[in-house]
């Protein structure tokens, strides 16, 4: 009778979470196919690299393409087709956290996990932009719950090991920031000898053989491009040209993840820890957990420190550490707690999505600053293709269009799509400040001389439009254009024919064009 109990209370809590993720994932979906929100140029970039599909890109592994490959096939290449990769792997995320912690402890636990996981604030934003923390973090619960799995199976371990390596190198193709995965289970085998002896040398074997096929392709890539997206994520840490042990982009860090995470949560996870260090004694399964939860938040810490650190690069820590944060929610009988974490959360995720589906809103709320960059693209593009379409049905025509900024460059080559794709239009390029190419817009497809004859030139927020000129032999017809993007902000885009293209030699201490 007891078992059977146990078994109604397993499948009820299993009821309650999948309708929990079903409904936030509709919301999501409502939100995502109602907002007047465009691309940001990122989301842009990444679907740009959606057109031809490879196992590898300039700043960052396939997933993310192969995915709106997916989702465009479907539907096309509205922005909500764009995107929709993202609520979907999270929604398989939310439904991975809840299997892993019913594993490690209890369905009520379990449930918990889930809620706290599917509307962390960080987690709001993250199914409603598409971007590679979304796949990482499902194929990263995958490979946590494939990893629980196989210490706790007494056959199939072959198999399971086997999921282990393939579910982490999915999280590498996804994002680099899986490496956290890879360092979870190494702490993990060092602390646990339980663990150590459920991992024989065969089993080991498999699942690094399972890994490596699945990494070998991007591996080729990666060492036929010169390691480049591995030469960006290093470059991202920004250990040089900058000021080193900054304490101020410390403290910003680590305040915004208690935004990112959520306050309580976060407070929670900071107060478990030091009672664990304190009393020296953790749970098996929640020294499991700490050991994928904490080397992120540490990691990204020091870097923060050492130089800066986004709010986001510690977020392989939000999936593992939601679990045990509701473990010990539960554990320690904080029913109120609970519930002002889940009903704050839940507040701001409603408050959320109707800023998505309404930006008018978000703007008298006094949230449109947080909005400001997927807003006005279109008309951006539509305001430069303008001037270059007079331009090219003039007598002498346009060789190319030139922008100055990845940002405009990614959203005119979406936005602006239907016009690029016709063989008559002049090419978009990318204009160089620096002596080297500084992103892939630079890298694939730069302005050269002979492109140069007549170009329309486009400055974003007027950004070095004197040194667009200097390269220019000669230099007219300068317009300014705006758009308006709420009541305190426009963007401004100022434009220029420029004709003999000849770049000026750059500075080897600035890199920017030497003065005439």
């Amino acid at each position: 009778m007891g078992g059977s109990v146990t078994d109604q209370g397993q499948a009820r809590d299993w009821r309650a979470a999948v309708l929990l993720v079903a409904g936030l994932t509709v919301a999501r979906l409502v939100a995502l196919f109602a907002t007047p929100l465009e691309l940001y140029p990122d989301e842009a970039q990444y679907w740009l690299w959606s057109r031809t599909l490879d196992f590898g890109y300039y700043s960052k592994p396939p997933m993310i393409a192969w995915t709106i490959w997916a989702t465009t096939a479907l539907g096309g290449d509205a922005e909500a087709w764009v995107r929709l990769g993202a609520p979907l792997f999270q929604a398989g995320a939310a439904l991975v956290v809840f299997a892993i912690a019913r594993r490690l402890y209890d369905g009520r636990i379990a449930l918990a996990a889930t809620a706290l996981y599917t509307l962390a604030p960080a987690i709001q934003l993250s199914a409603a932009v598409i971007a590679t923390d979304a796949p990482l973090l499902f194929f990263l619960g995958l490979t946590i719950l494939a990893y629980v799995a196989l210490l706790r199976a007494t056959q199939r371990r072959l198999l399971l090991a086997a999921a282990v390596g393939a579910a982490l190198g999915l999280a590498f193709l996804s994002k680099y920031a899986a490496v956290y995965g890879l360092i979870g289970i190494a702490l993990h085998l060092v602390l646990s000898p339980e663990t150590r002896r459920a991992w024989s040398p065969t089993r080991a074997g498999v699942a690094i053989l399972a890994f490596a096929a699945v990494m070998a392709p991007n591996v080729a890539w990666n060492a036929a491009h010169g390691f480049a997206t591995v030469q960006h994520t290093a470059a991202n840490a920004a250990w040089g040209g900058r000021q080193l042990f900054n304490v101020p982009e410390l403290g910003e860090f680590l305040l915004t993840q208690f935004g990112v995470f959520g306050p309580i949560p976060f407070a929670v996870l900071i107060v478990g820890v030091v009672l664990a260090v304190r009393r020296r004694r953790l749970a098996p399964a929640d020294l499991l957990l700490l050991c994928f939860t904490l080397p992120p938040l540490l990691i990204v810490t020091a870097q923060a420190f050492v130089s800066r650190a986004n709010a986001n690069w510690s977020g392989a820590a939000y999936l593992p550490g939601a679990i045990v944060v509701a473990a010990w929610l539960v554990r320690w009988r904080a029913r109120g707690w609970l519930i002002a974490a889940l009903a704050l959360q839940a507040a701001v995720a409603a408050l959320f999505l109707a800023f998505t589906i309404s930006p008018a809103f978000a703007e008298r709320m006094g949230a449109a600053n947080s909005f400001k960059r997927a807003k006005g693209w279109a008309q951006t593009t539509e305001l430069a293709l303008a001037r270059a379409e007079a331009e090219a049905a003039g007598p002498a025509g346009l060789s190319a269009i030139a922008v100055n900024s990845r940002f405009l460059y990614y959203a005119m080559r979406y936005y602006g799509r239907d016009w690029f794709e016709d063989p008559s239009a002049p090419p978009l390029r990318a204009w160089l400040l620096a002596d080297t190419p500084q992103n892939q817009a630079e890298t694939s497809a730069p302005l050269t001389v002979s492109q140069g004859r007549r170009v329309l030139a486009v400055a974003l927020e007027g950004n070095w439009r004197a040194e667009m000129e200097g390269d220019f032999r000669r230099a007219y017809g300068a317009e300014i254009a705006g758009v308006r993007l709420d009541a305190k902000r426009r963007r401004r885009i100022e434009m220029f024919v420029g004709e003999g293209f000849a770049p000026r030699p750059r500075d080897p201490l600035t890199g920017r064009p030497r003065s005439p």
